[in-house]
């Protein structure tokens, strides 16, 4: 089921949010096998980028997890 319009952009700064930190500290990681380091702010207009998706992903979730528990 598709969340709806205001459920997504509720949820959207925090998985934006979540995914520019993970971003940055999988950078971090990769630092290790001699790719570039991110800078905090490449990180968080990655996360914007990401954040979509899995935004979406998560507020399918919910949906799902208020459906059955409608049900």
């Amino acid at each position: 089921m598709k969340p709806s319009p205001g459920l997504f952009a509720a949820l959207y700064p925090f998985g934006a949010g979540a995914m520019g930190v993970n971003l940055f500290f999988a950078s971090l990681i990769g630092s290790w096998i001699g790719w570039p380091v991110l800078t905090p702010w490449q990180a968080a207009a990655g996360g914007l980028v990401i954040g979509l998706p899995a935004t979406y992903a998560f507020a399918c979730h919910i949906v799902r997890l208020i459906k059955k528990a409608d049900t």
